[in-house]
């Protein structure tokens, strides 16, 4: 597969030299996939807005989704990416795996999201009504909902994404599932 270059702050325009300064100041470097997105004029700019945008869902919650679609979608970088954001979020080893299937044995709340989560992505969108009823007897709300496809939208995008241009994973690789579980 041909892959894309990860273009330098010299390769960008004005704008995403800026947002590419910003991203060096937050986190010490700019995310090869963030890069990626810099091809476009627009896209990372509109994608980070997205991403940091409010939502109900607090920062653990919005692991527990990134985790499971990530692991549908089969995206190795973001998986990598948000195993050590989950870390950074509180969750161990042994529960990024399970959220990455798509449960969360340690919690009954975290456990519907994860389910719910897994469940739009693999059935794209055609939610399970057993699924969605768990999710809102386990307290969330219909704002909750709402939150989490927008939020199974934003991950997808930055799947596909490196799906497509296969650009090199800046984060310590995660193990795949199956073998993560033997």
């Amino acid at each position: 597969m041909n892959t894309f270059n990860v273009p330098t702050r010299e390769d960008v325009s004005e704008n995403n030299q800026a947002i590419f300064d910003n991203l060096n100041k937050a986190l010490g470097f700019v995310p090869n996939l963030y890069a990626t997105y810099a091809h476009s004029d627009t896209a990372l700019e509109n994608y980070l807005n997205f991403a940091n945008a409010k939502t109900s869902l607090s920062g653990k919650e919005k692991e527990v989704v990134n985790l499971a679609v990530s692991q549908v979608n089969d995206c190795i970088y973001c998986l990598s990416a948000h195993t050590a954001i989950g870390k950074m979020n509180g969750f161990t080893d042994e529960q990024i795996l399970e959220l990455r299937a798509g449960r969360a044995s340690f919690n009954d709340k975290l456990d519907a999201l994860a389910r719910l989560a897994r469940n739009i992505t693999e059935n794209r969108g055609n939610t399970d009504a057993d699924v969605l009823e768990n999710f809102f007897a386990q307290g969330y709300t219909k704002a909750n909902l709402i939150d989490t496809i927008s939020l199974v939208g934003d991950k997808t995008i930055s799947n596909y994404i490196h799906s497509t241009t296969q650009v090199p994973v800046d984060f310590p690789v995660a193990p795949s599932l199956e073998e993560a579980l033997v």
